[in-house]
């Protein structure tokens, strides 16, 4: 069970409860991955709803990550997503914005 409290949002793939949470290290990770840009431009293209099906899976990724998953981006290539792409865009939205919401205000 995700904990709010902790920056955790959950994520049904292929049937299976995920827990996901942005921790320093993932988000080293999803910085480096963006190639260009940094957290601020991520955050602002979700802000303003411009966001890629990229950043989506990339922050979907740190996530899984930081929650202890071992796989990959090509892991979810085929991956049956609770909700589709709008809940995975959804689920990704709510982890930037948790990893970045003062405690005490989740």
């Amino acid at each position: 069970m995700a904990n709010p409290w902790r920056g955790e949002v959950a994520l049904v793939i292929d049937g299976q409860a995920h827990v996901l949470r942005l921790t320093l290290g993932a988000l080293a990770e999803l910085e480096a991955g963006l190639g260009e840009g940094s957290l601020v431009d991520l955050v602002a293209r979700f802000e303003g709803g411009a966001c890629s099906s990229r950043d989506v899976l990339a922050l979907i990724v740190a996530g899984l990550r930081g929650g202890g998953w071992p796989g990959s981006a090509a892991d979810l290539l085929a991956a049956e997503i609770e909700g589709g792409p709008m809940g995975a865009a959804k689920v990704a939205a709510e982890l930037l914005a948790r990893a970045f919401t003062p405690v005490g205000e989740a």
